[in-house]
């Protein structure tokens, strides 16, 4: 592995953290449905390789905004 494209895989895997650490890693259109929904469960991916494997949600998350 060359200096150079050492530096540049060590900077996509920083920025690759601070975007999880940032709750970045869904995307504005799936945030605003969750929004919409006003879903506050837990979702969850799991990633190999680069690709999604798996994802998910736990149900019976969902609130009704005008009730308690």
């Amino acid at each position: 592995m060359t200096p150079e494209s050492r530096g540049v895989e060590e900077a996509a895997f920083l920025e690759f953290r601070r975007k999880v650490r940032g709750a970045e890693v869904l995307s504005a259109a799936l945030e605003r449905l969750l929004a919409q929904l006003h879903f506050s469960g837990k979702l969850s991916v799991v990633v190999q390789n680069g690709r999604v494997l798996k994802s998910g949600y736990e149900e019976g998350y969902f609130r009704n905004p005008s009730g308690p």
